[in-house]
């Protein structure tokens, strides 16, 4: 896992999140979506919450 930029991927948008990634050696390639339980898509889900609660909190200190 690498964090990366989804546009997409995972049904995120517009944010750098841990995901599955071909490294190349320009760094990420592509990000590989493979298909998640319930459990893992929560928590990852659960993180991509994280992640744009911290980018807000952030936002707001500009």
């Amino acid at each position: 896992p690498c964090a990366a930029y989804c546009d997409r991927q995972y049904g995120v948008g517009g944010y750098f999140v841990g995901v599955p990634v071909v490294l190349g050696g320009r760094g990420v390639e592509r990000v590989v979506e493979i298909e998640l339980t319930p459990e893992e898509k929560q928590a990852f889900e659960k993180s991509v919450i994280a992640v744009k609660e911290l980018v807000a909190a952030m936002a707001k200190l500009t």
